[in-house]
């Protein structure tokens, strides 16, 4: 009788292991050798497969951090001295450009005339602020040269709007305080026409102060200043309710933050409508507007303020 030495790892079928993204399956694989004179017994030639789990980072799935709004104690809605010291730097200009509009009226008599263009900057400033809006929502993003942390900044209003409220008052007018204080008082040292310093003054204090006016159209009506709501309901500032249409699908009308008093001329006309095609047509660039809008436009609503406190 022959003597047959036998080493065989017979391949058998694996099942599979459901397992998560994250956790990879071991199988430690035992191979049996006999001796034997007789028949091998299917037994004694068998394939031990003994699953064990592992956690290993997984390479391919990135592990995105989560974003949220920012909490009410956050730096970024903190203001800061360097705030402070633009946002007094823009008012005390604005103050010598209106005195400078008073004295030379009244060395001219002339009255009407200057009020007649600061009424004239006050429309504009609604206008200008409409057209700024509606081109930071559209273009651009947060990499964009100049204007990229207003752009960012404006993307996460749409989604997490009521922080306005939140935000400091120097917080919030510093960059357009800077803005007006390198730019008025140029204007302010070289002219003496009252008719122009009104304009200037009103047309540069309307958008110095529109980011407030802004704040205060997500405000609540019970926690606003009395003088405020009066202006907001005679429309000499954007009301509450005009500019919640702008935080509605399809995101893409009332864009003044001003008075509002544009709003129903330009998008009754389609004068943003307009330009973005023409932009798309000259550049090849297309507008938000035209996307369905993605997650960083739907708002998310305040947990503090959605909480029912029973008593």
């Amino acid at each position: 009788m022959s003597i047959l030495k036998q080493h065989r790892c017979p391949s058998r079928s694996l099942t599979h292991i459901p397992t998560s993204p994250r956790l990879h399956l071991v199988a430690r694989l035992t191979c049996s050798a006999t001796t034997t004179t007789t028949k091998p017994k299917s037994s004694q030639n068998q394939l031990v497969i003994e699953p064990r789990l592992e956690t290993k980072p997984d390479s391919i799935t990135p592990i995105i951090p989560s974003v949220g709004p920012p909490l009410s104690n956050d730096p970024s809605l903190q203001s800061t001295w360097s705030h402070r010291a633009w946002v007094a730097s823009g008012c005390t200009t604005l103050s010598f450009s209106l005195a400078k509009t008073v004295t030379g009226a009244a060395d001219t008599h002339m009255w009407f005339e200057p009020i007649v263009a600061g009424y004239v900057g006050y429309v504009l400033a609604d206008l200008l602020s409409g057209v700024y809006h509606w081109g930071i929502d559209n273009y651009g993003d947060a990499t964009t040269p100049i204007f990229g942390s207003q752009i960012e900044g404006f993307q996460g209003h749409h989604k997490w709007p009521w922080t306005i409220t939140r935000r400091q008052f120097a917080n919030n007018l510093h960059a357009l305080a800077r803005s007006i204080t390198l730019t008025v008082l140029p204007i302010e040292i070289l002219c003496n026409d009252p008719v122009i310093q009104g304009f200037v003054t009103v047309c540069a204090g309307c958008i110095m102060f529109s980011q407030q006016f802004h704040a205060w159209s997500h405000g609540t009506k019970s926690k606003l200043p009395p003088l405020v709501v009066a202006l907001q309901d005679a429309g000499v500032l954007v009301s509450r309710s005009q500019h919640s249409a702008h935080h509605r699908p399809p995101y893409n009308s009332n864009y003044c933050i001003v008075s509002g008093v544009c709003n129903e001329f330009l998008d009754k006309i389609k004068v943003f409508e307009a330009l973005e095609m023409i932009i798309f047509f000259k550049l090849g660039v297309r507008p938000r507007s035209w996307s369905e809008p993605g997650a960083e436009w739907i708002e998310e609503m305040d947990e503090a303020q959605s909480q029912v406190t029973v008593h």
